[in-house]
């Protein structure tokens, strides 16, 4: 068993974008810059975004944080939005959700201009990878497939499976592994929470991916030997026994499914750690292409 060591990735992946950012400043052109806008005080995306923000310290990125307070309307939101959009400086943004109920998710997404959006939501940029197009692919089945391809593994021709439709990670890494290229050709089976007899599926399986958030839903008795396991969920779970109170774990039964797979991402350490990579590199790319326009 290989463990598909997500942190160790995108730390190698940070490292090259610095030797490009240093490169930039070498030859006085401006470097990438990152803003992110959160709203509220959601533990998980203070985190998260803070995270964001140190990355782009690390690596030689300017980055802004807009922090709005929970009670922000609407429209306050949408005008930062527009406001963000027409800033030259900006290379690309994030808004960080979920947003507070009284604000629509959708209005707000729809508002991003494509060219910035390197969250890769906006239905224009999902398009353009639905039909392999270039554009910024959403961060996590973009680091998903650069997972793949750094640890080779073999994709070509082999039966996915796919546990989650959601937008941001199920849909997109679908299409991903069924076009065609490096780490990818594959045959494709979305799964969701009314596929009927799923460990049958499952079991026909060379590579699984679940994003479904459920603790330990994919257990041993539900994969063959030798498959491949990419597992996206991130659950907190409460356990008095542990200092803070809880633990992480993803959607795998780790410890046994682990023993039958021949790769396996871990949680944490897995694909976490690459969707920042990834956002950051969706930023330099941004950069290099408001560049070239220029």
């Amino acid at each position: 068993m290989t463990l598909l060591d997500g942190k160790k990735v995108s730390n190698e992946i940070k490292d090259e974008i610095t030797i490009e950012v240093a490169n930039m400043k070498e030859r006085g052109e401006k470097v990438p810059h990152l803003a992110a806008v959160l709203v509220g005080n959601d533990g998980a995306s203070l985190t998260y975004v803070g995270s964001k923000v140190r990355s782009c310290k690390k690596i030689g990125f300017e980055s802004t944080l807009i922090h709005l307070p929970s009670e922000t309307t609407e429209e306050d939101l949408l005008a930062k939005v527009q406001e963000l959009n027409a800033d030259a400086d900006i290379d690309g943004y994030i808004v960080q959700l979920p947003l507070p109920k009284h604000i629509d998710e959708e209005k707000v997404l729809m508002a991003v201009d494509p060219d910035k959006d390197v969250d890769g939501f906006h239905p224009a940029n999902f398009g353009k990878m639905a039909l392999d197009m270039e554009t910024f692919i959403s961060a996590t089945p973009f680091g998903i497939m650069e997972l793949l391809k750094r640890y080779k593994v073999d994709t070509q021709g082999k039966h996915a499976v796919v546990i989650g439709r959601s937008h941001i990670v199920g849909r997109p890494i679908s299409i991903l592994l069924s076009q065609k290229g490096e780490a990818a050709n594959c045959t494709v089976t979305l799964a969701h929470s009314r596929t009927k007899d799923i460990k049958e599926l499952t079991l026909q399986a060379d590579i699984i991916v679940s994003a479904l958030g459920v603790p330990h839903f994919l257990k041993e008795d539900m994969v063959k030997d030798g498959a491949v396991i990419i597992d996206v969920g991130i659950t907190r779970v409460a356990d008095d026994s542990k200092e803070k109170g809880y633990y992480i774990t993803g959607d795998v039964d780790f410890e046994p499914v682990s023993k039958k797979a021949s790769f396996i991402t871990p949680v944490p350490g897995g694909v976490g750690p690459m969707t920042i990579a990834m956002l950051l590199k969706n930023t330099l790319l941004a950069r290099e292409r408001h560049r070239s326009v220029k």
